[in-house]
């Protein structure tokens, strides 16, 4: 019996090795593969691909992007009201041009080494209704920083995150100001330097900065060049907070009449290299979850689109912008979106 029992517990040993070897070669394996980039543009579908990421890269470097989690069960915020339902909406939206006037509406966010997606599309998103809200009266940023190291009830900061639980943060707690790494801008700017997370270009490739640390939190408005208010006195916050799941024309309606929302979303290997087009899953691997923002959407070949700001700078796909099928839950994108209004 014990000969049976020993030999039983070598076999687990075993297979646990293999899976953990099995596990570590796939986190070796290259980020971004020509066969994935040559199956899609070999197919009739509806986008293209390209080389977005450099060849050193490989999968083990994801983990510092793809930070949005999903919470089993759905989403804790509650749904958005049937309010808008007199809102007529157009065939193509895109909410730069509407509110033009927005500064943080033209721009593209960059993460840097850091799984804060999460934070970044929801600091985002609440930046630009404040603007839209306040009719520009308010036109800064606020910060993505504040909100990654001090939610503690949102997971695990550049570890990952829960969006529902950053609006309510906004909710209860609010954030301060905050601009860009190296802005200097605002209370809390970004500390976590912008990278190179694809091909060479002129900042230092993430790479090289290995897994960093989730920033502490602090309770001080740490740009010594920030004189507006204090810590206390700059927080923003919002007054309400919604989910809307797997509802097109509401959510079209909500950024229509507010401005964008976040979504969260499932990441195939294929979307790495996204370059144009209305993406839609092709093929590849599962990869993780992934948090942006909406901006508008339009209709691209007679294909219906949503229209989508990344936060992997401005050199990865349509210069940090996608378009993903709309109107199906393409990768789960409209079972998640998330959003609030400004208590302005």
């Amino acid at each position: 019996r014990m000969v049976i029992c020993a030999k039983s517990h070598l076999v687990v040993l075993l297979v646990v090795v293999a899976v953990n070897l099995a596990v570590a070669v796939d986190l070796d394996q290259q980020l971004e593969r020509d066969d994935i980039i040559e199956a899609v543009n070999s197919r009739d579908t509806t986008w293209t691909a390209g080389r977005n990421f450099d060849r050193s890269l490989n999968k083990r470097y994801l983990r510092n992007l793809l930070g949005w989690k999903r919470r089993p069960g759905g989403s804790k915020l509650p749904q958005l009201p049937d309010d808008l339902d007199n809102i007529e909406v157009p065939k193509h939206f895109d909410a730069r041009k509407k509110w033009k006037n927005c500064i943080s509406l033209q721009q593209v966010r960059d993460q840097g080494p850091c799984g804060s997606c999460w934070a970044v599309a929801a600091a985002a998103a609440f930046t630009d209704r404040c603007c839209i809200a306040t009719k520009t009266e308010f036109n800064g940023h606020l910060s993505a920083e504040e909100l990654l190291c001090c939610c503690s009830s949102c997971g695990l900061g550049c570890d990952g995150g829960y969006d529902d639980e950053a609006w309510t943060y906004f909710s209860t707690n609010g954030i301060v100001t905050g601009g860009d790494y190296h802005s200097h801008e605002g209370c809390q700017p970004y500390t976590l330097p912008t990278c190179e997370h694809h091909v060479p270009g002129s900042r230092k490739n993430c790479s090289a900065y290995g897994d960093l640390p989730t920033p502490p939190c602090k309770n001080v408005c740490y740009n010594k060049k920030y004189k507006d208010h204090t810590f206390a006195d700059d927080h923003h916050k919002v007054k309400s907070t919604f989910t809307i799941v797997n509802d097109v024309a509401k959510t079209q309606k909500e950024i229509f009449k507010h401005g964008p929302v976040e979504a969260g979303f499932d990441v195939y290997e294929d979307f790495l290299s996204y370059k144009s087009g209305v993406y839609q899953h092709t093929t590849g691997d599962y990869l993780g979850g992934h948090a942006v923002k909406i901006i508008g959407w339009g209709v691209e070949k007679k294909v219906p689109y949503w229209l989508v700001a990344n936060s992997w700078n401005s050199d990865w796909g349509d210069q940090g912008f996608f378009k993903i099928r709309r109107g199906n839950n393409e990768c789960s994108f409209e079972s998640d979106i998330s959003g609030g209004s400004p208590d302005v």
